[in-house]
């Protein structure tokens, strides 16, 4: 989930941060840039990890600023394909399917295709709209409803990631930028990067179905 990833770029130290030592200055240039933000390709930055080697300064000229070539590491979250990762229920709509935060990430999306099988939208006893899986018990033969609430921890399995190069060239290409996932305000949102998610094995879904939080609640009513 968490990676290591080596870049190269040229640090420009502003004779502003002269007062500093080089290294924090070079690592508050470094996470100015790319913390919080998509690589193309590469993941979400979280932020500045170390520093692996870099150049003497060179004054550049008539500014004052000092040019450095720098080798560094970042840490990246990029989840693998078919890694397990828990996540809170944000929103979810019929057509999308179910939005999923990790506080510093909420592109993520379960598609309805990708849910336990026997699972449809619908309303709860309050009349809210969510996703319900229905399930035969074995034994009893009863059918036993388990609603995707919305701010319920889960689990959820990685299948898919989705980037798009939002870049200024890109754009001046045309290329499309908007999400096909809707939002509840059925709006299009741009994302940079999108994880496509299933919850439709055994142990992932809400967490409290499988440590047993909450069900007697849930088979009292």
């Amino acid at each position: 989930m968490y990676l290591l990833v080596s870049l190269a770029d040229v640090v420009q130290i502003h004779p502003s941060e002269f007062n500093k030592p080089s290294a924090r200055a070079i690592e508050d240039y470094i996470n100015t840039k790319y913390a919080d933000k998509v690589i193309h390709k590469v993941g979400l930055c979280l932020g500045f990890h170390s520093i692996i080697s870099s150049s003497e300064g060179l004054i550049g000229h008539g500014t004052g600023i000092v040019n450095v070539n720098v080798d560094f590491r970042l840490i990246v979250y990029r989840p693998f394909k078919g890694e397990i990762v828990l996540g809170t229920i944000t929103h979810s709509n019929p057509r999308a399917g179910i939005h999923l935060s990790q506080d510093f990430f909420e592109d993520i999306v379960v598609p309805p295709e990708t849910l336990f099988e026997g699972t449809s939208w619908g309303k709860d006893d309050q009349g809210v709209e969510a996703f319900i899986w229905r399930s035969k018990n074995d034994a009893t033969g009863e059918e036993n409803e388990f609603f995707f609430d919305r701010a319920e921890n889960c689990l959820y399995r990685v299948e898919d990631e989705q980037w798009r190069d939002l870049s200024p060239q890109m754009q001046k290409n045309g290329q499309d930028f908007l999400m096909e996932d809707a939002i509840d305000d059925g709006e299009l949102r741009k994302t940079p990067y999108l994880i496509r998610g299933s919850m439709m094995f055994s142990g992932l879904g809400l967490t409290m179905w499988w440590t047993g939080e909450g069900l007697d609640g849930e088979e009292d009513a």
